[in-house]
């Protein structure tokens, strides 16, 4: 036992009170880091953009500047998921965060210089997109390891990010305007403040791979250990299908059918009435806790459909916020109690693994369906694939209640160790 270790058992009467189930000492860090790293991450895509078209390029370069963003992420999240659980999720995430640093400091330097080379722009963006994959699997396992409520921490994360990816926007989009390499800076900050915030975490082990094994082993045991789950990998098949028929369309022809009848405002206001949904759907799941978590979140899933419904049928802009609203917090209730389900369900020594697998699984499909939407929109007519895409997600929310291993998944404790 080392002397930390005796000091504290030989005097426990020196503080009896037990930590706060959420606002303990680490989660505050935890959340501070988070909150500072998904500021940053909202930040990059619209300053990027604006930046581009703002020096004359044309449309086409926007997209390739976000492909070569997001298709690192997509093919290395399940690698960041094996380097997590080997080098613990903390120390993977501090390096990414370093990492996000040092690509924030050279995209200032790039803008401010003016985007000469597009190369350089990609090149950075693709090892952005390669941190964020290694970011990721750590950012899910790390929350039962901070906070004892474990739902409780979760509904206060999707608070905080909605909160950013509402703030990060608006703030990129302002400064955009005058210094795209302003942008970066303030992000380059965000990151810094979330490397030192993890790094003064203070946590102890936890069980990790046995020693010798590969990474392709490695791999291989998560995929078992995700096969082996038939709740979770029933929910990401039918995620897939929600992504592809409901949820990817849903944005591009939102917006397409928007901005034409009532303006870029009353847009922006629609996103933010659905930004408060999200607020509010994880100020209710901090509060209600059921005891099968994937059928109340399922249940409240039917609400997401209300938005695609008023769109379809061409409400007033009052109902359309209204909907938006409903729709962002049955969402983001559904979001927590799949997060929670995962976080308290999984053994720690595989969780980074499995949390690969299953955001993999649910981020593959959604540019397909959104590189459908306009095809699908053209055939069919926009609003008719709007209400299809709210039966589609109604039946999704049917399946999830019919399928036996999902619907009868019970609350889990929180597990017990820590990560180093």
């Amino acid at each position: 036992m080392t002397a930390p270790d005796l000091r504290h058992s030989a005097a426990p009467h020196l503080d009896a009170r037990p930590e706060p189930a959420i606002w303990s000492r680490n989660f505050r860090l935890y959340f501070t880091a988070r909150s500072s790293g998904l500021l940053g991450d909202a930040m990059l895509p619209v300053a990027v953009s604006a930046g581009l078209l703002a020096a004359g390029r044309p449309l086409g370069t926007v997209g390739y500047a976000m492909a070569f963003l997001i298709a690192p992420f997509a093919g290395l999240v399940l690698v960041g998921g094996v380097l997590a659980d080997r080098f613990t999720a903390r120390r993977l995430m501090i390096i990414a965060d370093l990492v996000n640093l040092t690509t924030r400091a050279l995209l200032a330097v790039l803008f401010f210089r003016g985007v000469d080379q597009l190369w350089q722009l990609y090149a950075l963006l693709a090892v952005a997109g390669t941190a964020a994959a290694m970011f990721q699997p750590g950012a899910a396992s790390t929350v039962p390891l901070v906070a004892r409520d474990v739902q409780g921490a979760n509904g206060v994360l999707r608070i905080s990010e909605a909160a950013t990816t509402l703030l990060g926007p608006a703030v990129a989009g302002l400064l955009a305007g005058a210094a795209t390499g302003w942008v970066m800076v303030i992000a380059a900050v965000t990151y810094g403040i979330s490397a030192l915030c993890l790094f003064t975490l203070r946590l102890g082990p936890v069980p990790a791979p046995p020693p010798g094994d590969s990474l392709w082993r490695n791999l291989v045991v998560g995929w078992h250990e995700f096969r082996a789950r038939a709740w979770m990998w029933g929910v990401i098949v039918i995620w897939m299908a929600f992504t592809v028929l409901s949820w990817g369309p849903l944005l591009p022809i939102t917006a397409g059918l928007v901005v034409p009848e009532h303006g870029s405002t009353v847009y922006g206001l629609l996103n933010c009435a659905f930004g408060a949904g999200t607020v509010l759907g994880g100020l209710v799941a901090i509060r209600i806790k059921p005891a099968r978590p994937l059928t109340g979140g399922a249940i409240a899933l039917l609400a997401f459909p209300l938005q695609q419904f008023a769109l379809a049928l061409d409400l007033p802009p009052a109902l359309l916020a209204a909907a938006q609203l409903a729709s962002g917090a049955g969402i983001t209730f559904w979001g927590v109690m799949w997060a929670t389900s995962v976080q308290t369900q999984v053994p720690g020594e595989v969780l980074n693994r499995i949390h690969a697998y299953e955001v993999a699984g649910s981020v593959c499909m959604f540019p397909v369906g959104a590189a459908l939407a306009g095809p699908a929109a053209e055939a069919f007519g926009p609003r008719q694939v709007l209400a299809g895409g709210g039966a589609v997600t109604l039946l999704v929310a049917a399946a999830l209640l019919l399928t036996p291993p999902i619907r009868r998944l019970g609350r889990a404790t929180a597990r017990t160790g820590s990560a180093s």
